[in-house]
């Protein structure tokens, strides 16, 4: 069965994110493990972590995805920055392996001026010191960005340099987000701007490393380097192309997680029925 969910709100507890994609028919979800603007992150408690692997088990929800905080910038050339986000990285994994999440998703960083390479240089360089101070059962994942000023990450090239780079365990692969593709010029809408994507990822990251899609329409035009999601369908990318793009041979089997809007209880219900029409048009 191909795994589709939605991002979950866990005010109230973590196992709140659980109840709601379940309550939704979904088979996998993502979640923050904390609040995603804030660097203050409690310890969670032993219960709470087994009550959400119950829940996880029951429902079976699999993978489970974190998001990562926001705040994290491992590309900064602020030393006191990158000390922060090292130390967040690792605590989003610890807090993984301590909920049984399979993988921890990561933006990571803006240049901030500075030249694009040399960010991406601190970034190898950030997640090798989180590799070697730990290991763990979930996985990082690298994602996309939109090709918004500072991005390094935008183009698969950018992501493959720094998967390639990072030796070890630490990150299993990529997370490809379809606004974020869309934004940074890969056109989705056409056949051939589809296989220029598919041949990027084939040919620098491989079919293996892709574990997630973050199916998003996009509120802004290709090439926009805007990121602004859109419900499925109602976008620039569109229904139709979004459909080529999830029954393509090269994404048939990787999970689903959309991050569209949420403005009313209706839209998460509304644009997962979307998906599953356009799953079902193979």
């Amino acid at each position: 069965m191909r795994r589709l969910g939605v991002h979950t709100s866990i005010a109230g507890g973590l196992h709140k994110g659980l109840e709601k994609a379940h309550e939704l028919g979904c088979g996998t979800l993502q979640i923050f493990s904390h609040n995603p603007r804030g660097w203050a992150v409690k310890a969670k408690d032993p219960e709470e972590c087994r009550l959400f692997m119950e829940l996880r088990d029951a429902y079976d929800l699999s993978p489970v995805f974190i998001h990562s905080s926001y705040l994290i910038n491992l590309a900064s050339s602020d030393r006191d920055l990158l000390r922060k986000s090292v130390a967040m990285v690792i605590e989003e994994m610890n807090i993984a392996d301590a909920i049984g999440a399979g993988y921890v998703v990561l933006h990571t960083g803006s240049a901030s001026g500075d030249d694009p390479a040399a960010a991406r240089s601190r970034a190898i360089d950030c997640l090798r010191r989180v590799g070697e101070s730990g290991s763990w059962k979930a996985g990082l994942l690298l994602e996309n960005t939109a090709g918004e000023r500072g991005d390094i990450t935008s183009k698969i090239r950018e992501i493959s340099e720094i998967l390639h780079a990072v030796s070890g365990e630490l990150i299993a692969g990529v997370c490809l987000d379809t606004c974020h593709a869309y934004s940074a010029g890969y056109d989705l809408t056409t056949a051939a701007g589809r296989e220029v994507l598919v041949a990027a990822l084939e040919q620098d990251i491989g079919k293996e490393r892709l574990k997630l899609l973050h199916l998003n329409d996009s509120k802004n035009a290709a090439g926009s380097g805007v990121d602004r999601h859109e419900h499925i369908g109602e976008g620039k990318i569109g229904a139709e192309a979004l459909g080529q793009v999830i029954n393509h041979p090269f994404f048939q089997d990787v999970p689903l997680i959309l991050e569209t809007p949420k403005k009313t209880d209706d839209d998460d219900p509304r644009n997962l029925k979307t998906v599953r029409r356009l799953l079902g048009k193979k």
